[in-house]
């Protein structure tokens, strides 16, 4: 990996890196903040969500100190190929910078869009090579990254100790985003489609066992929150499976980083505790 930018932040270290990825066939972009020390550490994924970089969370989250206190790498890639030669298309919620995190078997996305494979096979060992890990990670995400979190975790546990989502597509295949990027990613069986919806997974017991909680945070005051989130269908799907999932609706606040900022270090914490607390 090429380090394009390097900060210290909160007695750590954050670096932007490039490095061409063999999953996607193109050149892929992240941060990665190491906490102070010499580590091994356990690692947290973040998924960003619709027309983000690396950089939003980077940036806005604020996620940093909490990280540093609790001894937590973390990773936030970009959230899909990019470049002159990927497929792409003018609207916000369709091509370049929303992957939403399966690997496509369409045309024209299918030889570049591979989020799925590219975070769960190609940036977990990635980073467990070139950082001090312990080999222990968990995932979170935000909106189309939120429904990215909860569906890998979900379908790849062995990979994954939590997992946390800020204002997720909680069902993807019951909303206008979801319905639209999967229509084009994966074409019309929607048999194919419920693999990537966490609520539906969540209904047919994929979480089984494996998670002792799932934390959702919900802005009450997300202008998307109807039309395009629904988390009360990851409520409906946990309390069907006998999973626990703890929902909590934030009065107030909404759809942007103002929502991640305030609550993040509980979403850390939670990871941490999980993880192996090393502060």
């Amino acid at each position: 990996m090429e380090t394009t930018k390097t900060h210290a932040v909160h007695g750590g270290t954050l670096r932007y890196l490039k490095h061409d990825s063999a999953v996607t066939g193109t050149p892929m972009t992240l941060s990665v903040f190491t906490p102070p020390g010499d580590g091994p550490f356990p690692v947290l994924i973040w998924l960003s969500g619709l027309t983000c970089t690396e950089d939003n969370f980077t940036t806005k989250a604020g996620a940093y100190r909490a990280a540093a206190a609790h001894g937590i790498i973390v990773v936030a890639p970009d959230t899909s190929p990019r470049g002159a030669g990927v497929a792409d298309d003018p609207a916000y919620d369709l091509g370049q910078g929303a992957g939403f995190y399966v690997d496509a078997t369409q045309e024209p996305w299918a030889p570049h869009f591979r989020m799925e494979s590219y975070v769960v096979a190609e940036l977990v060992g990635l980073i467990d090579r070139a950082f001090p890990t312990t080999g222990a990670r968990s995932i979170s995400g935000h909106s189309m990254g939120g429904h990215g979190a909860l569906t890998l975790a979900l379908k790849h546990p062995e990979l994954f100790r939590s997992v946390s989502a800020f204002a997720p597509i909680a069902s993807p295949t019951r909303c206008p985003w979801g319905e639209k990027a999967f229509a084009a990613y994966l074409g019309d069986d929607r048999a194919e489609w419920a693999k990537h919806d966490a609520a539906r997974l969540i209904e047919a017991g994929a979480a089984a066992g494996r998670f002792d909680d799932i934390l959702v945070d919900q802005g009450d005051a997300d202008a998307f929150l109807a039309e395009q989130l629904k988390p009360e269908l990851l409520v409906t799907a946990a309390g069907a499976a006998g999973q626990k999932l703890t929902l909590r609706m934030q009065p107030g606040y909404d759809h942007s980083y103002f929502f991640m900022a305030s609550f993040i270090d509980d979403h850390i914490a939670f990871h941490a505790a999980r993880l192996g607390d090393l502060s």
